[in-house]
């Protein structure tokens, strides 16, 4: 399983522990993942995504995970959003029609 936000596509980000004598190594900067469930309005259901806190506060901000995915572009969004971007998309058009 990939250390990458689905929402947001925040991943891993590298650099260095400097010690006071300016000693460096290498470090690694991880994403702070959370496994949460979202619900569609649109839809009427709920989907298990593992995204970054900071993605789940711009959800919350948006109005939930349908307008996020309104406004978000599709390359930084995993398989299974885009996927589910485009099914709220058909079920919004199907209902405006």
């Amino acid at each position: 399983m990939a250390r990458r936000c689905e929402l947001t596509g925040k991943g891993v980000l590298t650099g260095n522990n400097v010690s006071h004598a300016n000693n460096r190594s290498r470090r690694r900067f991880l994403p702070n993942l959370c496994n949460v469930t979202l619900i569609s309005d649109t839809l009427g259901r709920s989907f298990s995504l593992r995204i970054s806190a900071h993605a789940l506060r711009s959800v919350e901000h948006r109005g939930g995970l349908d307008a996020f995915l309104g406004k978000a572009k599709t390359e930084a969004l995993s398989l299974k959003a885009a996927q589910l971007k485009r099914e709220i998309k058909r079920k919004q058009q199907a209902a405006s029609a």
